[in-house]
């Protein structure tokens, strides 16, 4: 994990808005939708690589338990500007030492997984959130997927002959991880292998954001009942095997 990079990075990039816009709501009502299916009254949750806020603010606000991470100072500073008595701490997803065995009920690895690199980091950190989760709690973590990558930045951005020259991504157009790169991308495959390293039990995959981004420009410029319409299809879609890799993320749940 490039921490520099990643530090520079989001000191300059709009974390708050990237989930404002009618296009970036489809992503964070669909993680809202589905973390509220594993809530009660007495919750714990720790939201690892919090960025700014975007979840553990509103999950405060409504009254739940919630604990918050973020490596980066100026991610971190705009949650506390938020809400000044969520717990909220500088750290690192590999390493969750401040926290004891067994401590939560909910973890959320939403940021972590795209910035890791290698199999053996995204193990340690999977290894982490297992650690602090109370047994029969959940882990919900997000993955950025391979063929958006491959759609959208190699063939709409027309990246693909460069990326294919340099070795950038292998004979099966798979996106070849780099220790100097910002994003790792991943086929299901790969989260399955993640999944049985650590030896855990899968709830459900889904879609996180589905078709959306293929579709900003016409998202953003739909009125009310066509939005509701297209996040009414998502929804009865977004579970559904053969629809999982095509979206820019994926939401696994899995539990202890």
């Amino acid at each position: 994990m490039n921490i520099d990079k990643i530090t520079a990075y989001y000191n300059k990039f709009n974390e708050d808005k990237r989930l404002t816009t009618r296009h970036g709501m489809v992503e964070f009502l669909t993680a809202m939708t589905y973390i509220h299916k594993y809530l009660n009254d007495d919750t714990k949750i720790l939201d690892i690589g919090a960025g700014t806020g975007a979840y553990s603010v509103p999950l405060y606000q409504e009254g739940y338990d919630v604990t918050a991470v973020e490596l980066v100072k100026h991610n971190l500073r705009r949650i506390q500007s938020k809400a000044p008595h969520l717990k909220a701490y500088q750290g690192n997803a590999i390493d969750l030492s401040r926290f004891e065995d067994s401590t939560f009920d909910l973890v959320l690895l939403f940021g972590p997984m795209y910035h890791l690199m290698s199999f053996e980091e995204k193990c340690q950190a999977l290894s982490e959130a297992k650690r602090v989760l109370k047994d029969g709690g959940h882990i919900m973590i997000s993955y950025c997927m391979n063929e958006y990558a491959i759609i959208q930045h190699g063939f709409r951005d027309g990246f693909i002959k460069q990326s294919v020259e340099h070795h950038h991504v292998d004979q099966n157009y798979h996106v070849l991880p780099k220790g100097n790169e910002l994003y790792s991308y991943v086929r299901i495959e790969d989260i399955n292998h993640l999944k049985d390293a650590l030896q855990l039990k899968r709830k459900k995959m889904i879609a996180q954001d589905g078709f959306a981004e293929y579709m900003k420009k016409e998202i953003n410029h739909m009125d009310d009942d066509s939005f509701t319409y297209f996040m009414e299809y998502h929804y009865s879609t977004c579970e559904r095997p053969e629809l999982l890799g095509f979206s820019r993320h994926v939401l696994d749940i899995l539990s202890k």
